[in-house]
């Protein structure tokens, strides 16, 4: 026996005469089992192809051929990684090129590419705001709006969902001298526009900025699925971030930071999920700009998949969806998860959505259509989604 050998088991007899630091983790995962919480992720599989709606490809570009060429083509050119922080040299060419396209489309001066739309939203958040400064959300903000509010050690107030007045309350009340507003414009577990319009007046009132999250949004809503931002007229204005992602409705993976271009300058500086990540893979920047310039050859997609939410909406008796999610509340958590496995059984993948991702007892399946799907399809799915619903007692 080697020293090191020698080492590692003195080192071993000692750890388990005492109490195993790691055993909570049995009685946890006991509880979380019972209160029908745990989860295991669904696996796809390539040779038994499924009806998707649990997914947030809205406009069917993920598999879309051009999608597809872009990213060989970029795989081709680049390789299969960007090798190093965007600081260092993990920034190419197309890099560039694509965030001057996102720009133009979205209707922003500049933008600022991430590897993921979660880091878009800690980095921009905690770049920012911080120690001294004030940021005011809402309870319907997705979890790393709410992670990156948490991170910048700024003082955090909440307000009930859509709340415009108390967020003036909150900015009126205020001793900090910055404030930054965080909203989604689209709520992602109902698919509800937030009231973007009063939450701009109200942050620019007050002296705030507004970041709002167009997750959601892009592809889905606005002239040629520019987003909510742009439905409004809004896009472009003072004091206003746009974050999204490059992985929904553009079919790929990342996510950017839209606003002055004095803004992407400081978050260059400043945003560390910028500065220490590894920069977006070039296969995701090729995919993503072919599937920017198909939404611009065709601004129809978003009409499509509006009529295909409203046709599914209807045929399962849920409330007319606003944008691509149809919320189904089933209420217990269980139920929930056998009505989603009743789904999957008949070849239909629908989201299951339970707490905490929801409030205690309104746990649910969360359908989002996709543009590409035709009628007969979404008619089949409406049939097995509702005697899912049957099936545990939730209709």
């Amino acid at each position: 026996m080697t020293t090191t050998d020698s080492v590692l088991s003195d080192l071993l007899d000692t750890a388990t005469a005492r109490e195993d630091a790691l055993g909570w983790l049995a009685e946890e995962a006991e509880r979380v089992k019972s209160a029908g919480l745990h989860r295991d992720p669904v696996v796809r599989r390539a040779e038994l192809p499924m009806i998707n709606l649990a997914s947030n490809d809205y406009l069917g570009l993920s598999t879309h051929p051009d999608v597809v060429a872009g990213g060989h083509a970029a795989l081709d050119t680049w390789g299969a990684g960007s090798t190093a922080s965007r600081l260092v040299v993990g920034t190419t060419a197309a890099h560039v090129d694509l965030e001057d396209d996102l720009a133009g489309f979205l209707g922003f001066p500049a933008a600022l590419a991430f590897s993921s739309g979660y880091l878009a939203n800690i980095g921009a958040i905690t770049a920012l705001a911080g120690r001294g400064d004030l940021i005011v959300s809402d309870t319907g903000t997705h979890a790393s709006l709410i992670d990156g509010c948490r991170l910048s050690r700024a003082r955090v107030v909440v307000v009930d969902r859509g709340d415009h007045a108390a967020v003036r309350d909150a900015l009126r009340a205020r001793t900090e001298a910055r404030a930054l507003v965080v909203t989604d414009s689209v709520y992602s577990i109902d698919g509800e526009p937030a009231p973007v319009a009063e939450l701009y007046a109200a942050a620019r009132d007050g002296g705030a900025a507004l970041l709002v999250d167009e997750a959601h949004a892009v592809g889905v809503r606005g002239p040629g699925g520019r987003g909510l931002i742009a439905e409004l007229g809004l896009s472009g204005a003072p004091d206003l971030v746009m974050t999204t992602v490059l992985s929904k409705s553009l079919g790929a993976q990342g996510g950017v930071v839209l606003g002055p271009e004095l803004l992407r300058s400081h978050l260059i500086d400043r945003a560390r999920t910028f500065i220490f990540d590894t920069g977006l893979n070039p296969a995701a920047v090729g995919a993503v700009h072919a599937a920017l310039r198909l939404l611009r050859a065709d601004p129809s997609m978003p009409g499509r998949l509006r009529d295909n939410a409203i046709r599914l909406a209807e045929a399962v008796g849920a409330p007319m969806p606003s944008a691509a999610v149809i919320s189904l509340i089933v209420g217990d958590p269980r139920a929930a998860v056998a009505a989603a496995a009743h789904c999957r059984d008949r070849g239909v993948l629908v989201g299951c959505f339970r707490p905490p991702s929801v409030p205690a007892g309104t746990s649910r399946l969360r359908l989002t259509v996709r543009a590409d799907l035709d009628v007969d399809v979404v008619d089949h799915v409406a049939d097995v989604v509702n005697e899912a619903l049957t099936t545990v007692g939730a209709r």
